[in-house]
């Protein structure tokens, strides 16, 4: 028997039940609502900026552009040199994906397979962190940018400190070692007994087997610093360093309105693009975050 109209919870059986019917008929029509809640105001903003000024400020406004004027996108493009900002985003996201998939891969390998003696009370420290609030760290960890510990080093105005926060994320630990428990020991016992080093059973042996994980974490790691706005505006003063969120909210005193709206499109695009080419990389992200066991 089928399940759940071909592959969902709900068999084919239960569906000519007509309480299940309108159950399932309900759900279809909240899941529908709550997309078009989540899809509209972004696809507003991408109609919107492609108005002419005149209907852009007119009342009512209208929801479908009378006309398109796709122009506007390139102009703003060069005037306010956005390929600048688009460069420095994706200079940010590349050493963050690195930082990311090193440190973290190789802490989910240091509880996953190497396991020394006290690696379990530390393992749940890091559950713990889980629970804390972010903003209670903030100003001891932006006191620390400015003055760095022993070092006294000021790494404002530089993408290490995102790049470093990248490196620490408990959460993406978790999914690496959820994912490494699933390697076979018997496949390390075997390189180790050739001799490999650890190092070398992690680079050679437990990466190569982790690729579909290592591919949802990058897409997410992506996803992620593309959207940051509050580090990025707190460490990066200096225009030449600003990412295109950063660099949308410090002009928009100086943008007009139809212009923001440009700017916001430039900013929506390229999420929108990853998540439609690699969304079944992306859920199964959600799926391995959310199997976590402690």
């Amino acid at each position: 028997m089928k399940t759940g109209r071909g592959s969902g919870i709900i068999g084919d059986l239960e569906y000519k039940s007509p309480g299940v019917k309108l159950i399932y008929w309900l759900f279809f029509a909240g899941m529908a609502i709550v997309s078009l809640v989540c899809i509209l105001p972004a696809l507003w903003v991408i109609l919107s900026s492609l108005k002419d000024i005149k209907e852009f400020y007119a009342i009512p406004p209208t929801i479908i552009p009378r006309s398109f004027h796709l122009e506007k996108l390139w102009e703003t493009w060069n005037e306010f040199h956005f390929m600048r900002y688009y460069v420095n985003t994706g200079y940010l996201t590349l050493g963050a994906v690195v930082f990311c998939l090193l440190f973290n891969g190789l802490a989910g390998y240091f509880f996953s397979k190497l396991k020394p003696k006290g690696s379990g009370f530390f393992f749940l420290l890091i559950l713990w962190t889980i629970l804390l609030p972010n903003t209670v760290g903030m100003v001891p960890l932006f006191s620390n940018l400015v003055d760095f510990p022993l070092l006294h080093m000021n790494f404002t105005n530089t993408y290490w400190p995102m790049w470093f926060m990248a490196a620490v994320n408990p959460v993406t630990i978790l999914i690496f070692k959820n994912f490494f428990d699933t390697i076979p020991a018997s496949l390390v016992e075997a390189a180790r007994i050739d001799g490999a080093t650890k190092l070398g059973i992690f680079f050679r042996i437990v990466l190569p087997l982790s690729i579909p994980v290592m591919i949802t974490i990058t897409i997410l790691t992506i996803n992620g610093v593309w959207m940051d706005f509050f580090w990025p505006y707190m460490v990066l003063k200096d225009q030449s360093n600003w990412t295109v969120m950063v660099a949308i909210y410090n002009l928009k005193s100086t943008l007009p309105m139809d212009i923001q709206f440009i700017a916001l499109t430039f900013a929506i695009v390229p999420p929108v693009l990853l998540f439609l080419f690699f969304q079944r990389y992306i859920m199964q992200g959600y799926a391995i975050g959310g199997g976590v066991k402690g």
